[in-house]
């Protein structure tokens, strides 16, 4: 148990001396604010760092993790909506001009949202929560004949494109959007290939990024 916390502590001693110390000018631009031009909804899976899969530095991203990367819809109402106000922080405060949203591969929420049964919920909070996908699991669940790897995954992916579906009933979203000033994506990352898929809306499907592949020869992020 201790030897977590001493890996961590051990790690921000590394941190400190890398952005705190020498002739680092990162942090006194960061301490008068930030001013990210991304938001990133990822998963709150430990092996999906939004910032590491993207080698991004401090300030450059505005991130929201929660179970499965799921967005809710637009509901204003006096109930908790941490999510959303989230997003609207980022949208309204710091004018990103980018959200996007990062699924992936094996995906514990996803799996336990097909696996669920009316006897057998997911779980006590968990159960609530997956309801938001529950369209995906049902699209996914079209493929009959498929394996439970290849559902899995087309649940997985479905619910990327529910996201950005969700994203656009938000309507400050929805303005900015329409605006220009805003641009919505969903990605997916496959952890054991380390690949990066971007959704082709055009195309009706996800196309891998490759390293000489440009954004806007893969991916249309256009409502």
């Amino acid at each position: 148990m201790e030897e977590a916390i001493e890996k961590m502590l051990h790690g921000f001693r590394s941190f400190r001396d890398t952005y705190f110390s020498g002739d680092s000018e990162l942090f006194d631009q960061l301490k008068h604010g930030q001013h990210p031009r991304s938001l990133i909804i990822a998963c709150s899976d430990s092996r999906v760092d939004p910032a590491l899969i993207t080698e991004s530095d401090p300030g450059d991203l505005f991130v929201i993790r929660n179970v499965a990367n799921l967005v809710p819809p637009y509901e204003p109402d006096t109930r908790h909506h941490g999510v959303s106000a989230a997003l609207e922080y980022a949208v309204n405060g710091l004018q990103v001009e980018h959200i996007i949203i990062i699924g992936h591969s094996d995906c514990g929420g996803i799996h336990a949202l097909m696996e669920r049964t009316p006897e057998k919920p997911a779980g006590e909070f968990l159960d609530a929560w997956l309801d938001l996908a529950e369209p995906a699991k049902q699209a996914a669940m079209v493929l009959s004949n498929a394996s439970p790897h290849t559902r899995h995954r087309a649940c997985e992916e479905a619910s990327l494109v529910l996201g950005l579906e969700n994203l656009l009933t938000f309507p400050w979203i929805r303005e900015r959007v329409d605006a220009g000033k805003l641009a919505l994506h969903a990605w997916y990352f496959h952890i054991a290939a380390g690949r990066l898929f971007g959704y082709d809306r055009a195309k009706g499907g996800f196309t891998e990024f490759h390293p000489s592949l440009h954004l806007s020869q893969s991916e249309d992020h256009q409502p």
